[in-house]
């Protein structure tokens, strides 16, 4: 029943309508009003440096957290961001992770290039783009072109038509096969997926199980650090990467494994 009612949700979601911010704004209401009726009463006894100008209603915020300190992108971008500054490359190009995270956190202390098949129209310091498609054709000025290259949360979408892109099956072998050849023998991929059984939830995303990216990374990486997200958001940094674990992907249905590997 749970399942039924989860999914049920997502529809409702998915079609602008979201229970729970209908619910939490009629119960902000209350406060709303009654705050601004004493601030009216203050405001007839003030020096009226400040008039009233437009309502402008927020009534979720009293009932939310402070922030966001968990889950797949907030600790995926951190523990990236400081792995790149304390390795401190020579030249590092992102392919499709978020602007407004990851690549904002590098752009913060150094030059990135960032490649999305999706324009970006703002020019931005220290942030270099290029649009491409990883899926078609690599630019042969891109081949063998950097030390360090990160795909965080984003091969998973490759080949499913979410983002104008080809549906393409393999459309993540593509991509990967794409990545390694930008990246130089000895350097660096940052690399992030969810993870948990594997299966293709259309579309939206793949999951990959951890065994089947340890085998397809085999050949041409080797694996420094292994860290993932838990189903709860939490993040164990260096995990093991023993055969129980691995066998029941770190006990995630959809996590995200985190990994750090060097091209041989």
């Amino acid at each position: 029943m749970n399942k039924i009612i989860r999914r049920f949700y997502s529809l409702l979601v998915l079609f602008g309508i979201d229970p729970k911010k209908t619910y939490y704004s009629a119960k902000g209401l209350y406060w709303y009003f009654l705050d601004l009726t004493a601030l009216k009463k203050q405001l007839r006894l003030s020096d009226k440096s400040f008039p009233l100008g437009k309502l402008y209603p927020f009534l979720m915020d009293r009932y939310d957290n402070s922030g966001t300190a968990s889950g797949h992108y907030f600790h995926q971008d951190l523990l990236v961001a400081r792995r790149i500054y304390l390795n401190n490359p020579n030249r590092h190009i992102d392919v499709g992770s978020r602007i407004d995270g990851f690549v904002a956190h590098v752009a913060a202390f150094r030059t990135i290039e960032a490649i999305d098949i999706r324009p970006l129209t703002n020019n931005l310091q220290n942030i270099k783009f290029i649009q491409a498609d990883m899926m078609k054709s690599l630019d042969e000025n891109l081949v063998n072109s950097c030390d360090s290259i990160s795909c965080l949360h984003v091969i998973e979408h490759f080949g499913l038509g979410r983002y104008g892109d080809t549906v393409n099956h393999e459309g993540y072998k593509i991509g990967l096969n794409n990545l390694s050849r930008i990246l130089k023998s000895k350097g660096k991929f940052y690399f992030s997926t969810p993870i948990g059984p594997q299966r293709i939830e259309f579309n939206a995303h793949r999951v990959f199980s951890v065994d089947f990216l340890l085998k397809f990374f085999s050949d041409k990486y080797t694996i420094d650090n292994f860290s993932y997200v838990d189903d709860q958001g939490n993040l164990h940094e260096n995990a093991n990467l023993d055969s129980d674990n691995i066998k029941t992907n770190y006990n995630c249905t959809y996590g995200c494994g985190i990994f750090e590997m060097t091209k041989k």
